[in-house]
């Protein structure tokens, strides 16, 4: 089993933390995350890196109990979890409850500004925007876009308008030209084909949990880039509702499996409110 080449080890550390630390107050063993991410096809010495980088990002914090390390949650990773959580349980890949609002947004910034633009055009498309023209960006719904703005100090430099289009505007050539929906449906068919298979068949007992990682990894990572335009203005056979069906069925096929095996596998230790550990080479995690 090996990850799809543009599955980053920090996408999968960041998926297999929400799916066996947030919510539960533990730690992991970094032996435990070795033995699972060679499972997906990660070696050891990436999976190291992957969690001191993680430490040095204050995504993750180190725990000692006796000579192991164990590694648990941040607030900051905590929170990335959670939206990512919401995305793939409660917002979904099909948008049907659109009621004809569009947030626009339209900034303004000096030349020499060029972090913060490409900062802020980075947040917006994980936001949901897609540039209408040049300094405005536009998202379906009504977008809450006051703590990006507030995070980055642009708040001076923003504007941020709820809007109809007009009843001559053709919102699905409008759409097609804010987003590249080509790419994003071809992401989708590539994902029920390569997932499809697994609707039927299981993998042996302990690499269910690896591949109950791979699947959700790559699901959150064609969601996160998918602005879910209104259904109503997407092609008939848009294909992100079969994926969904797909992912959800393949999800619930591995988790009796994947959830045993995590009780085989991985070693967990409740949270101690202590002072973080001094940061340890590399090898040593």
């Amino acid at each position: 089993m090996t990850t799809e080449e543009s599955l980053r080890p920090q996408s999968l550390m960041l998926t297999f933390l929400g799916d066996q630390v947030l919510g539960r107050d533990v730690c992991v063993y970094s032996g435990s995350v070795v033995d699972v991410f060679a499972r997906a096809g990660v070696g050891e010495q990436a999976t190291r890196s992957t969690l001191t980088r993680m430490v040095s990002r204050g995504l993750l914090r180190r725990q000692r109990e006796g000579r192991r390390m164990y590694f648990g949650l941040t607030g900051r990773s905590a929170a990335v979890l959670r939206d990512g959580e919401r995305r793939i349980w409660q917002t979904g890949a099909v948008n049907r409850q659109w009621d004809g609002t569009w947030t626009l947004l339209g900034f303004s910034l000096p030349e020499s500004w060029q972090r913060q633009r490409h900062d802020l055009r980075s947040k917006l498309t994980w936001s949901g925007f897609g540039p209408l023209f040049g300094g405005l960006w536009i998202a379906p719904g009504e977008v809450d876009v006051s703590e990006l703005v507030a995070e980055l100090g642009l708040a001076a430099h923003v504007k941020v308008f709820r809007a109809h289009a007009d009843a001559g505007t053709d919102v699905g050539a409008m759409i097609e030209e804010t987003w590249e929906l080509s790419e994003l449906a071809a992401r989708y068919t590539a994902f029920v084909r390569r997932w499809q298979p697994w609707e039927s068949r299981l993998p042996d007992a302990d690499d269910a949990l690896a591949l109950r990682l791979l699947l959700q990894t790559e699901w959150l990572r064609i969601i996160r880039r998918d602005p879910r335009p209104p259904v109503a203005h997407l092609p008939p056979d848009w294909p992100a509702e079969p994926a969904e069906k797909t992912f959800r069925t393949v999800y619930d096929r591995l988790t009796p499996l994947a959830d045993a095996a995590a009780e085989r596998l991985l070693d967990v230790v409740p949270v101690r409110e202590e002072r973080e550990e001094r940061e340890e080479p590399e090898g040593q995690a």
